[in-house]
């Protein structure tokens, strides 16, 4: 049988390739990775690496906007079964539709959309640059595509814009209940704080010690007084959580994106050894795709 890691290891060297890997992905994938980070983390990773191939280990949007960005480069995708259904709630034609009903308004897609959406957005964002981004355009309208949840919390701290939100959201992340947070504290013995994605609903973002996107959260856990922390988002994260602060205790409550799960160290093998599943786009699309998510870079400075 192969030894997929040493495989791995040593396919990586051969093609000079980059392994880059999401928060919510399988404990071995994180392992095997380079790079193991949130969105905005890792479009800044994918774009400066000097590597000739990146396998991007996360769901098809995200191995997309590596593309948009590092065009020169192949972008792999070791399952191509891996897709966000946020993405799907948000086609280019009725986004663009929203746009014709609301001309004077920027569009910020989220970078859980497509790469069509994204070639007709004035800017994109990721949870942990969301704020910023909304802050730093230039106006006061803002359409906001396709998570609803992340919007409302946006529009909660920035009541001076107005944000027109798409009715579109995480599966996962919406189907949380704050009264399954709330009962799961009432459990515990001892004091822990509550640490919520935004991509989660309004009940549940109202149980938070902490609002924050997946890096976010890591890094208020490490410099948090607090040693015990019921996290509410993907359990993937869990993995970087427990190795990074083995002196905490981290609760979780059983959050899974199956799409994120896909891909196995054997999908990586598979696709570095015979360069399969390379993300294409057309051209003109990718251009227009990369000035809002260079927008995005210099705005979330």
């Amino acid at each position: 049988m192969l030894n997929y890691i040493e495989e791995i290891k040593r396919l990586k060297e051969e093609k000079n390739a980059h392994i880059l890997a999401h928060y919510y992905q399988p404990d071995e994938v994180q392992e095997i990775a380079d790079y193991v980070g949130d969105s905005y983390y890792l479009s800044k990773v994918g774009m400066e690496s000097n590597k000739e191939i990146i396998v991007f280990c996360g769901v098809s949007f995200m191995a997309e906007s590596a593309k948009i960005l590092s065009p020169h480069k192949k972008v792999l995708l070791p399952n191509l079964e891996a897709k966000c259904s946020m993405v799907e709630l948000a086609t280019k034609e009725n986004v663009q539709k929203m746009k014709d009903k609301y001309p004077n308004a920027k569009l910020v897609s989220y970078i859980n959309s497509s790469t069509d959406v994204k070639s007709i957005s004035d800017a994109c964002c990721t949870s942990s640059n969301a704020l910023k981004i909304v802050q730093n355009i230039d106006a006061d309208e803002i359409i906001f595509v396709p998570d609803r949840n992340l919007g409302e919390y946006i529009q909660e701290q920035v009541p001076n814009k107005k944000l027109i939100l798409w009715d579109g959201f995480c599966c996962v992340h919406q189907r949380i209940k704050a009264e399954e947070i709330i009962k799961y504290k009432e459990s515990l013995s001892y004091a822990t704080q509550v640490l919520v994605h935004p991509e989660c609903n309004k009940e549940a973002r109202a149980t938070a010690d902490y609002i924050g996107s997946t890096g976010q959260i890591i890094e208020y856990a490490g410099k948090s007084d607090a040693s015990d922390f019921i996290i509410v988002t993907e359990d993937g994260i869990l993995y970087q959580l427990n190795k990074q602060y083995s002196n905490k205790k981290f609760h979780n409550l059983n959050i899974i994106c199956q799409p994120m799960k896909r891909i196995t160290l054997k999908d990586i093998y598979d696709s570095l050894m015979q360069e399969k599943h390379e993300i294409f786009l057309e051209e003109e699309t990718r251009m227009q795709a990369y000035k809002a998510l260079m927008k995005m870079h210099e705005l979330g400075k």
